[in-house]
């Protein structure tokens, strides 16, 4: 786990080469599948496959039903993704090859851009740790299960 002020994350470490995990990420119709928080509920529209400036809607669920519309702000084939949705905060994937079959995921929220000692009063950091931990856990499991 590692957290500064304006952001929280975390990372894994899994058993498939870096093309394999980034082709998960890259799929938003994969996001309600690796989701560790329980709010993506699937996608709505958009492309397959995300590059940079591609926009993305989801159906999420936080007490009530809503939908978001996402874009891709960062984007490395096999290595980076990132994207914002309404609020100014930007949800982040770092892939790093680790030897010849493995991959460093790290999975970054950051909310600096936000009003962040505001944001860090309600305790949605403290909640997004344990969401993306447990979306981190979702991803290696799914991925490594496709590769077996």
């Amino acid at each position: 786990m590692a957290q500064n002020e304006f952001s929280v994350s975390s990372s894994v470490v899994v058993q498939a080469p870096p093309e394999a995990v980034f082709a998960v990420l890259a799929d938003p119709r994969k996001h309600s599948v690796i989701d560790g928080s329980g709010t993506v509920q699937g996608e709505m529209s958009g492309p397959e496959r995300l590059v940079l400036g591609s926009k993305f809607g989801m159906r999420m669920r936080r007490g009530v039903g809503y939908r978001i519309t996402n874009t891709v702000v960062e984007y490395e084939e096999n290595r980076l993704i990132a994207w914002r949705h309404m609020l100014p905060g930007r949800w982040r994937y770092e892939l790093e090859p680790v030897g010849d079959s493995a991959t460093k995921v790290t999975e970054t929220y950051d909310f600096a851009a936000m009003l962040p000692k505001l944001v860090a009063r309600t305790g949605v950091p403290k909640q997004n740790q344990r969401s993306i931990e447990a979306t981190l856990q979702r991803l290696k499991d799914h991925v490594e299960g496709e590769q077996a």
